[in-house]
């Protein structure tokens, strides 16, 4: 805390209250580590906060949902029925849903076959008033197992 004290008191006031605003609401969002990802959008303007809004509830929603969800399939029930381990089907559910997941953010952020009479597409921020600031949400990917609510990053769903 006393470092992030210093860090804001070395920032013009302008932006210590930009600073300010970015950790609280990265607080409230349940950030574990608000003054990193605050200080990186301070300091390299990477649009943060709609990083971390954005990415936080995929696991839980997209991912770790499948926890609970796996007999909703009815090939899932055949499976345990003829045998299957629940414990195996939701890791197997459970790693596919993360693969799809940082498919399609990988996805988002890679427009390779972008052709010059079609259009194509950005993941921008937008300001709480809904226009657009200009940030592109790039990479995406490269957060999403760190955002891994259990702090395993991940781990659990390939053993």
């Amino acid at each position: 805390m006393e470092d992030q004290q210093t860090w804001l008191q070395q920032l013009p006031t302008d932006v210590r209250e930009r600073a300010r605003s970015l950790l609280d609401a990265l607080d409230q969002l349940g950030c574990d580590d608000p003054d990193g990802w605050a200080r990186s959008e301070i300091e390299e303007d990477i649009p943060q906060l709609a990083r971390y809004h954005l990415l936080r509830p995929l696991w839980p929603q997209m991912i770790d949902d499948w926890r609970d969800g796996i007999t909703n399939i009815p090939a899932a029930r055949r499976a345990l029925e003829a045998g299957a381990g629940q414990h195996d089907l939701t890791q197997l559910a459970r790693a596919v849903a993360y693969e799809t997941v940082f498919a399609m953010l990988c996805h988002l952020a890679d427009d390779r076959q972008r052709i010059d009479q079609l259009p194509s597409w950005a993941l921008t921020e937008i300001s709480p008033a809904g226009e657009p600031t200009g940030r592109r949400l790039d990479g995406l990917h490269e957060d999403l197992l760190t955002l891994d609510p259990s702090g395993r990053e991940g781990q659990d769903l390939w053993s």
